[in-house]
């Protein structure tokens, strides 16, 4: 697991809080004093709280943020611990990163400060990251002798080759505005607007229909690296199915009526 040298063990409070608020789950990194650098027991936390979102029919979408406004996520704590506990954890990392890219309802990273290492796979995971313009990215492993493993599959699924090999390389830490260039993320605000603009996108993702995203994100995920006709055929066969819910149904019928759908979710 891709990793920072943070001391301390901040074991007085839950690793990971979790929260619904206004058909949205919030999950937060709850380490502020160690830059919300990740443990064992957040990892487990992480897992936990996911299934519990996915379960949840009041829970539309699911932020994830750090405590604070230091850091995003600074990934492994590296002394006491994750380094030297064996391979469990790399493992519970690499499961959690794909349980996030595939979780059926729409993800937003919210970024405030540093986002490194295995933070950095947090925040590609989701579907929408928005930062301040403060924060600051980056792959620091190279510079301690690691290499960012299995963020990778994520970066090379959002950067370019070679912008993905010298960020790698030099370890070096980005802008935000470096970051939004590459494609890491997907909008930049001013820092003190960052609240706003992720309770606005929040807002906008919840009334949506829930069953018509989730038919849509499984189905584009399902469908990456099928050849075109391919893909094309299966989705066609999703469109039939989003058409038949009763969700599609009130969204056509509230745009031919010029009013606001009622989503159910069914």
């Amino acid at each position: 697991m891709d990793g920072t040298p943070e001391g301390g063990s901040g074991m007085d409070a839950p690793h990971l809080l979790y929260r619904v608020e206004d058909g949205t789950g919030y999950i937060t990194i709850n380490r502020e004093a160690q830059r919300n650098a990740i443990t064992p027991e957040a990892v487990a936390l992480f897992h936990e709280h996911l299934d519990a979102a996915e379960k949840d029919a009041q829970v539309r979408a699911l932020l994830i943020t750090g405590a604070g406004d230091k850091a995003f996520c600074t990934g492994a704590q590296l002394s006491g611990g994750v380094a030297t506990e064996g391979k469990d954890i790399f493992g519970s990392y690499a499961v959690l990163l794909d349980k996030i890219v595939r979780f059926p309802k729409p993800t937003v990273a919210k970024v405030k400060g540093f986002c490194l290492a295995g933070g950095m796979g947090f925040m590609l995971a989701c579907d929408i990251v928005i930062a301040g313009d403060d924060s600051r990215f980056g792959t620091p492993e190279v510079n301690v002798g690691l290499w960012p493993m299995m963020i990778g599959a994520l970066i090379f699924r959002n950067v370019l080759q070679k912008k993905a090999m010298e960020m790698i390389l030099l370890g070096e830490r980005m802008t935000a505005q470096e970051a939004l260039s590459m494609g890491l993320i997907t909008r930049v605000v001013p820092a003190a607007e960052l609240d706003g603009e992720v309770k606005k996108v929040l807002a906008s993702l919840v009334s949506k229909s829930p069953i018509g995203m989730r038919i849509g994100k499984q189905a584009f995920y399902e469908m990456a690296g099928m050849p075109l006709a391919e893909a094309l055929q299966f989705l066609s066969g999703k469109i039939k199915e989003v058409v038949g819910t009763e969700d599609a149904i009130e969204g056509i019928s509230a745009f031919m009526e010029k009013r606001q759908p009622n989503f159910k979710g069914k």
